[in-house]
């Protein structure tokens, strides 16, 4: 097998990796690892791992050695210990008491192996009430609320199917954090450790404001509003606009000069300054007046094709927008190229993939190694972090690698993120910089760059998300901060590569779903219906924009997270400086990996149903004499199981159902005859019985997202909220790690307001009082924490 590799030095060069998990899970992670540098065995049961069968396996099993083993076999153990011998990381994945049975466990494992990474990977952790639970992602995505909360898509009052498999994708990152940071830590204490991360976790980072507003609630019911219910139409700023040919176009002009541009290029800005409505800024625009503007970019946007639009906004270079396109389609999107390989692999010959997760590369001259005093838990402490990115994905990811230890200091300018003036009073703040401590420096004047550089000196990375010449005028270009630290990681998070045609053109979260098939594929027939009236095509746009989530956004944090660390691993090991460049379009292309890759013969992707139930009879929703359930019956056995307990074994005993080939021949028929079983009891008692048999199989109905994330006894009882104190809200509890090393920890922070550790902060760095008052005067730095509203 034979990929592109870049030709600098990989970080990871010199470290095996023994793979003992299944599918693309643990596959996802241990891809990361290869395309940096590991030697990675699979080693796969006789006759390989079932999940081969599905069409992305050439993408999840690329570089890698694969050896074959009955783990049941009375001679397994003696062979793992052979695998593990001079092994640095061990990943695992499936069912807590599976992986028990086979001896996989850390406890097992690193008893003898003391230096072993040991990463598991689960569906829903190794411990607690929901642990033994079939960990399918759609399982999961049910019992956390992700279809529940998706019913704002069709307004129907009920579950919609929730398509993208972002649980996999952010719970592979994770896995990929926690390895990485435990191998950092090994550095110094030469130890290994036991990194767990599961589907569950995976999916807390899309949850933005919820659990925090379900709390505050609690103590001001007429506070809470959730996200996803503040408006039934979508912002002007993300707006989903269809075309003369018939196309969608995705707009996230989320900054008001982005908006302003967007009229500009649509001959709207002239159009709406003459009318005295619109004369001031479009965020203090009257609920008439907004209705009036989008009505009258609907219009417009259908006098010309996607590609004449298209044209124009590159051609004003302000415009944050791409068309709606499918992962078959965005294969060959002009910004994507650069970012693609050529894999040959032995089953399906040459296929075109997704390539490496970002560009990690070593520059300058080697400096002194700084590695830190790592302790349980907590196994990036002393790695430091200037933060100087906005609003959501790569704040989030820096919150991520706070969460294993990381010092992350938030540089944030006078007035704030200005992700801490955006909906829901600046909540959703709370979040991103979890973990963080915050100075307000005015960088556009010299002695606010001056500050930064003294902050700069000793720190190990410093993150932003500025384009073009931004970083140079605000003193924060590589050149200048190598010159003062020539070990220090550069990392930058922009919507496009650096080699695209559109690398210095803005983006944000919506757009890259759109370019990427996220969109596409939760959307369904809402992209390809008629829509003769202008009521029809607002409605088509309502939908596309409640299936254009923000989950672009997280899919892009976790990557960033991941990438500034084997940058760090590559700093720790030879000295030398980094720039890491991450874009929100590879990033997404990762998290439709089920799909983001094209061969001879390759089946398409299988298309969501026309009701928004999921992809087949045995992987759906189902509606029950009281509620709605989630199945996952995907193996005879599983199917076999499945009818047996639910009392319908005629099912199970007919021709066209007795394999999975002809399950999915007559899946119609078959849908339709598991629709009548499920409605013979309520999803509560189908849940009790089918999981006590081991079927996959929850109730996906009646589920708030913030109580679940805040107070469900799984997510508790595994330290997954922690109770923290904020400034403004007092004790609550907090969104918990994506992953973990040696365990959760009981100290982990809350969010800072911005500007809250300034003045401690600038005496670190050697300003006396006095300094700091005449720096607060001179508007240098901020001169009180910053707060957008009162609770």
């Amino acid at each position: 097998m034979s990929r592109e590799v870049p030709a600098a030095p990989q970080p990871l060069a010199g470290i095996r990796v023994v793979d003992f998990s299944t599918g693309p899970l643990g596959g996802h992670a241990t891809t990361v690892l290869a395309d940096f540098g590991a030697e990675v065995v699979s080693v796969e049961p006789p006759g390989g791992d079932r999940f081969r069968s599905l069409a992305s396996a050439p993408f999840w099993t690329r570089t890698r050695t694969v050896r074959e083993l009955d783990l049941a076999s009375a001679s397994a153990q003696g062979h793992v210990a052979d695998l593990l011998t001079g092994a640095d990381v061990c990943v695992v994945s499936g069912p807590p008491k599976r992986i028990h049975a086979h001896g996989l466990d850390s406890e097992s494992l690193r008893s003898a192996h003391p230096r072993l990474v040991h990463c598991s990977l689960t569906g829903f952790g190794m411990f607690g009430p929901l642990a033994d639970l079939a960990g399918y992602e759609g399982v999961v995505a049910a019992k956390a609320g992700r279809m529940s909360a998706f019913d704002v898509q069709l307004q129907q009052d009920r579950p919609v199917y929730a398509a993208v498999q972002v649980a996999t994708h952010l719970a592979s990152q994770g896995a990929v954090h926690g390895i990485l940071a435990a191998l950092l830590a090994r550095e110094s204490t030469g130890q290994g450790a036991a990194v767990e991360a599961s589907l569950l976790q995976g999916l807390m980072p899309f949850d933005l404001v919820d659990m925090l507003a379900t709390q505050i609630a609690e103590r001001d019911a007429t506070s809470f509003t959730p996200l996803r219910q503040l408006t039934s139409m979508p912002t002007l700023n993300y707006h989903p606009l269809r075309t003369s040919d018939g196309r969608w176009i995705q707009c996230g002009n989320l900054l008001e000069h982005l908006f302003m541009s967007f009229l500009d290029a649509t001959d709207l800005l002239g159009e709406l300054m003459i009318d005295e409505r619109f004369q001031s800024s479009p965020a203090t625009w009257s609920p008439e007046a907004i209705e009036e503007a989008r009505d009258r970019m609907l219009v417009r946007m259908q006098e010309r094709t996607a590609d004449e639009w298209m044209a124009a906004f590159d051609a004003n270079g302000n415009v944050a927008a791409e068309p709606i396109l499918t992962t078959a389609e965005a294969l060959s999107h002009r910004d994507i190229a650069c970012s693609l390989i050529t894999v040959d692999d032995p089953t399906h010959g040459p296929t075109t993939q997704i390539g490496p997760i970002a560009d990690v590369i070593p520059v300058g001259s080697p400096a002194p190694i700084r590695l830190g005093s790592p302790t349980s838990g907590r196994p990036l402490s002393g790695v430091t972090i200037l933060d100087l990115s906005t609003i959501i994905a790569a704040p989030l990811g820096m919150s991520m690698l706070a969460d294993l230890g990381a010092r992350v200091i938030k540089v944030e300018p006078l007035g704030g993120d200005p992700f801490r003036h955006l909906l829901t009073e600046g909540r959703m703040a709370v979040k991103t910089n979890a973990g963080k401590e915050s100075i307000c420096i005015n960088l556009k004047l010299p002695e606010g760059q001056q500050l930064l550089h003294k902050l700069a000196a000793d720190a190990d990375v410093l993150m932003h998300n500025f384009r073009g010449n931004v970083p140079a005028k605000l003193g924060i270009d590589h050149a200048t901060l190598a010159a003062i630290n020539p070990s220090i990681i550069w990392a930058v998070v922009n919507g496009y590569h650096a080699d695209s045609p559109s690398a210095t053109r803005p983006a944000t979260h919506p757009v890259m779903g759109a370019s990427t098939g996220g969109v596409a594929w939760q959307a369904g027939d809402a992209l390809t219906r008629d829509c003769p009236t202008l009521a029809d095509v607002r409605e088509a746009a309502r939908q596309i924009a409640a299936a254009n989530e923000a989950n672009p956004d997280p899919n892009t944090s976790v990557v960033a997270a991941s990438a500034v660390l084997l940058a760090l691993m590559g700093c720790a090991r030879t000295g030398d400086g980094q720039i890491v460049r991450i874009n929100m379009q590879t990033a997404n292309a990762w998290a439709n990996g089920d799909d983001f890759l094209s061969y001879a013969a390759k089946p398409d992707r299988d298309a969501v149903d026309a009701g928004h139930h999921g992809l087949a009879a045995g992987y759906r929703l189902y509606q029950t004499a009281k509620g709605w359930v989630f199945l996952a019956a995907v193996t005879d056995a599983e199917f076999a199981s499945f009818c047996t307990t639910a009392g319908c074994p005629e099912l199970a005993a007919n021709d066209l159902f007795t394999t999975a080939a002809a399950r999915r021949i007559h899946d119609a028929a078959l849908s339709d005859a598991i629709a009548g079983v499920f409605l013979g009891d309520t999803a509560d008692a189908w849940e009790a019985r089918l999981t006590a048999a081991g079927v996959g199989c929850v109730r996906a109905d009646g589920i708030d997202v913030g109580n679940f994330w805040a107070s469900d006894a799984h997510v508790v009882s595994n330290g997954w909220a922690p109770e923290v104190d904020h400034a403004r809200f007092g004790r609550l509890r907090r969104w918990g790690p994506l992953s973990t090393v040696d365990g959760p920890r009981d100290d982990y922070d809350c969010a800072p307001l911005a500007g809250e550790h300034t003045d401690a902060l600038l005496r670190e760095i050697g300003c006396s009082d006095a300094e700091i008052a005449r720096l607060r005067a001179d508007k240098i730095v901020s001169s009180e924490p910053v707060e957008v509203a009162a609770l």
